[in-house]
């Protein structure tokens, strides 16, 4: 049987200490990762979310300036909105 000098046992295990270290340390940096990619994946969901709703929101905005090019149309916009009138107009506001 092939007895281990003290040399050689103190080389083995300081190399096995050190290993077990930096797989520690792989573990611990994976699981931040695995985090944060969980986290930017959230974010993404939210964003593309806002992203959409911004969309429908301009081409919303874009259909009411094409309406308002419309003098007719304008006119009945503000008359609406902003309670102005023609001449001879009354105005009745119903909440």
């Amino acid at each position: 049987m092939n007895k281990l000098s003290a040399k050689e046992r103190r080389r083995i295990v300081l190399t096995s200490i050190f290993c077990f270290f930096i797989i520690g340390l792989s573990i611990i940096s994976s699981v931040g990762n695995i985090v944060s990619i969980r986290e930017k994946s959230v974010q993404k969901k939210e964003l593309t979310k806002q992203l959409e709703e911004l969309k429908e929101e301009q081409q919303t905005l874009k259909d009411d300036v094409e309406k308002l090019k419309n003098p007719e149309y304008a006119a009945r916009y503000a008359r609406e909105k902003y309670l102005y009138s023609k001449s001879g107009e009354k105005i009745l506001k119903i909440d």
